[in-house]
């Protein structure tokens, strides 16, 4: 016959800390409190006396069990004198405040695993204390989702009915079966179960079952737990329980459970609330007769909504994990292990949290092999055919066995197995595919598949390590890392043109430059005009010295507009002038002009080798941002590859930006694979661009015909692992492996030699030494056509001078002979003048400026004036 358990705590007792509590409680049989209440169910129509008797000695909270029988009661008496219940007991759809129920709802978990095996026809075996509440959900969900449900209530049956119903079951071919019920009928029913039924214990104490019993039904039973047995203070209680029972009880050795978990998390919320209380000094002491259920009418306590909010409160780690309750007093925020009972015990293959709902994590076949029997056997290596990760040699057909096969991949995997020590056999992939999950069936494909069930040991291929691939298989370190990169045609190599000297500078900057000589000359002009240090004066050449001096002086300045254009553009080709300003405003100009023409002509002259003597080419796009922002080129990835899922989770704008118009190219720019991808770049002349991961693009461009190149950076970063099953033995020595193939360099030598050694196009740095060797003619050839013109220019500017000079002097002479033949026709005898000799009149000279850089006198006679 059951027994009730109620548990009251009344006063103001020190409770300690909750583990000294328990073990106080646990020695004394639970008579450490001040009061407990032990009845039978037949005395269930006196219950109500001795609990009110109990309340009006003053009771500040409960903590207790119930079944379906009483929890009305017990509910109705403390939500009408706001006493709290704290109960580890099945949790019950109620709205009580004052009900705190420390034990999670299944429904929700129940349904996400339901879901996750895709159960449309089942039946659902319950007992009615605990099973009603899901059963209306279950029921609720079937009449949406057209679910095939049977419900048997467990109290109906006997051991005998038990059987015949299974007959009828297997009959029927019913073998998806739910279990709802406490752990002690669990144990028995699943006595008498066969392998060919597959159940699901609606339970969170899975481990809590005798499992060398139930070894028998394989991976057919699979659970929930909720107290994680590897967690060190649960590994303490573990051990104070296994002592205590032990040394005072001397019961049989064994681990605490999830009910005792609750109970244990019950009394720390309850210790922790009145804490709580006591630091905020919030007063709770009982006064009159609040609390009396006897009274007419019965007397609400005032400070029970203080207690029960502060337990609502409460937020801990427990021993049953995260421990945080709703309004309604409801467990909130926990998470589950889903568990299944293997051929070699129970393992996880999964979690259910409120956040996330299911999550698998782990589907495998079992390894029982030790690191120390690792030579008795050969592995099965699987692999796929990929260039140059693992090719077929040109003469396979004549070898057998991992003779038949060469590249990075393959020699990878021998050098791992020499450092590991172990025997192993290269099998190529049977579908042809990397792995991936089937999102109606979710079974694996392709290698992934093949080490998910059992038929490899160890994959060694271009496998990119993800998260859902890392929840079923485990990997090593990235033996290589990568990214997304692309991919386009090799555009033809521009020759330097006959103006090639002027691209060290952009033409903005020349035109800067020309703006910058006018400007200095027409400064340098202006400061020469107003500073009167510019000016200086020149004695006269007259013979006649009887003439007064400021006759005979004028002034003149060097810098006219001519000068001071003929004094910048000499400046700028670092060739100087015979003239230069005195003035000190004059003098900061040259200065800051000789200046900027020495970084001027130093930077050009440091890129003009370069410029003259590489052939560049120039790339139409340079990365993803050049792609997004143009429609010319059109640009795609492999259909159904990682590549294009990453633009179609991607939340960065301009992916998001490429990828909206990759999905609504017409025609399409996906392809089926690499190599389509490859002879689409090829053949497109420059307007299409291929978007793979990083390795296998660096790769191509190192094949014949070698006009492809990659261009940018990586849009993204992961890497290449080595695979084993998930708990192989294998994979802690193999990621060892890994890790010092790394550390001795002789990853980096394995890929010099499959992607460049072995290139058809030269190494990535070869050849640059031989373009930069000597300059042809067309390199320098505008540099003649300037100096030949030139020369030309000035042969006619002269032939102009030498025709305006020769008409001035023809015009000066006319003028000269004009004034003799007058002074002839004046004069009063002979050619005039008293010695016989013809005298010439002083004419005014001309003011004719000469050029800075000639002699003041030349050989005409001109003197230099300004202008």
């Amino acid at each position: 016959m059951k027994v009730l358990y109620i548990i009251l705590l009344e006063g103001e007792d020190r409770l300690g800390r909750p583990s000294e509590f328990i073990s106080l409680m646990l020695r004394s049989h639970c008579h450490f409190v001040p009061r407990m209440l032990q009845l039978k169910y037949p005395l269930f129509s006196l219950l109500s006396l001795p609990v009110c008797s109990q309340f009006s000695k003053g009771v500040y909270a409960i903590m207790g069990l119930y079944d379906r029988r009483t929890v009305n009661m017990l509910m109705s008496f403390c939500g009408s004198l706001h006493v709290c219940f704290v109960t580890p007991s099945f949790p019950v759809q109620t709205n009580n405040q004052f009900v705190l129920q420390l034990r999670p709802q299944l429904q929700e978990p129940l349904m996400a695993l339901l879901e996750h095996f895709y159960w449309t026809r089942f039946v659902y075996m319950y007992s009615p204390d605990s099973g009603l509440s899901v059963l209306q959900r279950i029921l609720d969900t079937a009449a949406e989702r057209t679910w095939q449900v049977t419900s048997v209530n467990l109290d109906t049956l006997t051991e005998t009915g038990f059987i015949k119903l299974l007959t009828d079951l297997d009959f029927k071919k019913d073998f998806q079966i739910i279990i709802d019920c406490e752990l002690e009928r669990l144990n028995s029913i699943l006595k008498l179960v066969k392998t060919n039924y597959h159940f699901v214990l609606n339970n969170l104490g899975f481990m809590d079952l005798n499992m060398t019993e139930f070894q028998k039904l394989g991976p057919n039973v699979t659970g929930f737990q909720l107290v994680n047995q590897s967690d060190l203070a649960v590994e303490k209680i573990n051990q104070d329980w296994l002592d205590f029972d032990s040394k005072d009880l001397k019961l049989a050795r064994r681990k605490i459970r999830y009910t005792g978990a609750l109970t244990y998390d019950g009394v720390t919320v309850m210790a922790t609330a009145f804490q709580n209380l006591r630091r905020q000094r919030i007063d709770i002491s009982r006064r009159g007769n609040a609390g009396e259920c006897l009274a007419n009418p019965p007397a609400p306590w005032g400070q029970g909504i203080d207690i029960q909010r502060a337990l609502q409160q409460v937020r801990l780690e427990g021993l049953t994990g995260w421990l945080q309750f709703d309004e309604r007093g409801h467990r909130t925020n926990f998470s589950l292990t889903v568990m299944e009972l293997s051929l070699t015990g129970p393992r996880k293959i999964g979690i259910w949290n409120e956040r996330s709902g299911y999550v698998k994590t782990a589907v495998y076949r079992p390894v029982v092999e030790e690191f120390y029997g690792l030579q008795n056997r050969t592995y099965i290596v699987t692999t796929i055919l990929e260039a140059p990760y693992m090719m077929l040699k040109k003469n396979h057909e004549q070898l057998v066995g991992n003779d038949r096969y060469e590249g990075y991949c393959a020699e990878l995997a021998s050098e791992i197995a020499k450092h590991v020590g172990f025997s192993y056999r290269l099998e190529l992939v049977g579908d042809g595919k990397y792995g991936a999950q089937n999102v109606e069936t979710k079974m694996w494909n392709g290698m992934v598949g093949e080490l998910v069930y059992g038929k490899a040991d160890v994959a060694v291929a271009p496998l990119t390590i993800t998260l859902v691939r890392e929840q079923v298989i485990d990997f090593t370190k990235p033996f290589m890392s990568l990214g997304i990169s692309i991919m386009i045609k090799k555009p033809t190599k521009s020759k330097p043109g006959v103006f090639s000297f002027l691209d060290p500078l952009a033409y903005e900057i020349w035109m800067c430059i020309v703006f910058a000589y006018i400007g200095v000359s027409v400064v340098l002009f202006l400061v020469s005009r107003f500073s009167p240090y510019e000016w200086k004066g020149d004695e006269s050449d007259d013979e006649d010295e009887t003439l007064p001096p400021s006759s005979s002086r004028r002034y003149t300045n060097d810098f006219g507009i001519f000068n001071s254009l003929w004094f910048s553009l000499g400046a700028f080709m670092q060739q100087g002038c015979d003239i230069s300003p005195r003035s000190l405003s004059g003098r900061i100009v040259g200065g800051v002009w000789w200046f900027f023409t020495l970084i001027i002509i130093s930077s050009y002259t440091a890129n003009l080798a370069a410029f003259l003597t590489v052939e560049r080419m120039v790339s139409p796009i340079e990365g993803s941002e050049d792609l997004a922002k143009q429609t010319e080129i059109a640009y795609g990835t492999l259909d159904g590859g990682s590549t294009k899922e990453f633009f179609k989770r991607s939340k960065i704008a301009v992916f998001e930006k490429m990828w909206s118009y990759m999905r609504s190219a017409d025609p399409t720019v996906f392809v089926k694979n690499t190599n389509e991808g490859v002879i689409r770049v090829r053949k497109s002349k420059g307007k299409y661009a291929y978007l793979l991961e990083s390795s296998m693009n660096e790769y191509i461009e190192q094949r014949k015909p070698c006009d492809t190149m990659k261009v940018g950076g990586n849009l993204d970063s992961k890497g290449y692992g080595v695979a084993t099953p998930k708990g192989s033995p294998l994979r802690i020595p193999v990621n060892l492996a890994v890790l010092k193939l790394n550390e001795q360099a002789v990853l980096d030598k394995l890929k010099n030699r499959w992607w460049y050694d072995k290139g058809e196009c030269g190494h990535k740095d070869s050849g640059r030494k031989d373009k930069t060797s000597a300059l042809s003619l067309s390199n320098v050839a505008g540099v003649f056509y300037i100096l030949i013109g030139g020369l030309g220019l000035a042969m006619l500017v002269a032939l102009v001078e030498f025709c305006y000079k020769s008409r001035i002097e023809s015009r000066r002479m006319k003028e000269l002979i004009d004034a003799a033949i007058a002074s002839f026709g004046g004069g009063a005898s002979g050619l005039g003048g008293e010695n016989g000799r013809l005298v010439a009149h002083d004419f005014p000279k001309a003011g004719v400026q000469g050029l800075p850089c000639m002699s003041k006198t030349t050989g005409l006679g001109l003197s230099s004036t300004g202008m």
